[in-house]
């Protein structure tokens, strides 16, 4: 009978609760930035993201089609060309 009479305030048990739902609720929001995130790997929709809009080191992302290792019997067509800079990055440009 004396958990009834125990004061609310002062029991510690509800304030880790309390916690426990507080981060609970932080993972849900996470999650679902993640989930809205363009470069998802999980996400097939074609994605076009500039890093560092009209700066000397600006970037364009290109995210069209991921490779599942397959091999076609079809004669395909050139999609575009892709150039090695000095520096060592590629560059690929579309048809």
């Amino acid at each position: 009978m004396k958990l009834l009479n125990n004061d609310e305030s002062l029991n510690s048990l509800l304030s880790a609760v309390n916690l426990v739902d507080v981060f609970l609720v932080i993972i849900a929001i996470l999650i679902i930035f993640i989930s809205q995130n363009p470069l998802n790997p999980f996400n097939n929709d074609d994605v076009t993201v500039v890093k560092n809009a009209g700066k000397q080191n600006m970037e364009i992302i290109i995210k069209k089609y991921k490779s599942k290792g397959e091999i076609s019997q079809d004669n395909g067509k050139e999609a575009g060309v892709a150039y090695m800079l000095k520096n060592g990055s590629i560059i690929y440009v579309t048809k």
